[in-house]
């Protein structure tokens, strides 16, 4: 099992609102979140490297997260006016994505089998590459919890850590898992 002292010191310094330890044995992809891509929820689905079925099969998916024992669950929770405050949810997704993505950066120099899980699709570029020629980014690509099949209120439940943090809030929840 790898020694994640260094790891959580990398985490709690980024400044996200909320970190947990994740336990592996709680990642559970479900079929019926993988769906919810597929009908279209945020209309990425065959259109980004880092979404199904470009991230590869459901199957492939729990392969995948099997070989990580262990992790951490990053929050970032941002105050909006009300559910149509456009300005201060894309404010919060931003501030997530960008902590969340140095995190990601800073923590595989340390420790290269990383699993970065984030928030939303991969807006690494403009526009993706996918289907037609390979990720430009491969090494920086991240794929969303939602993506490998994970129901992130399930996962938030199982390991401790609040998903609603009361009205006049927006969360965005990613995760690092380590093998």
């Amino acid at each position: 099992m790898t020694d994640l002292r260094r790891a959580k010191e990398i985490i709690e310094s980024a400044g996200f609102s909320c970190v947990g330890e994740l336990d592996g044995t709680t990642l559970t992809p479900l079929d019926e979140v993988r769906d919810m891509c597929k009908n279209g929820n945020c209309r990425q689905y065959g259109k980004n490297w880092a979404c199904p079925p470009g991230c590869g099969g459901l199957e492939e998916c729990r392969e995948r997260l099997g070989k990580y024992a262990s992790g951490f669950l990053v929050q970032t929770v941002g105050e909006i006016e009300d559910s149509l405050d456009w300005e201060g949810i894309k404010e919060a997704e931003a501030r997530h994505k960008q902590m969340f993505l140095d995190t990601a950066a800073r923590l595989r120099e340390a420790y290269p089998d990383l699993l970065p899980l984030g928030s939303g699709t991969c807006t690494l570029c403009k526009t993706c590459t996918y289907p037609d020629e390979p990720c430009r980014q491969p090494g920086r690509q991240v794929s969303s919890m939602e993506a490998y099949g994970l129901l992130i209120n399930d996962i938030c439940s199982k390991n401790g850590m609040k998903y609603y943090h009361g009205p006049g809030t927006i969360t965005y929840t990613a995760c690092y898992l380590f093998a």
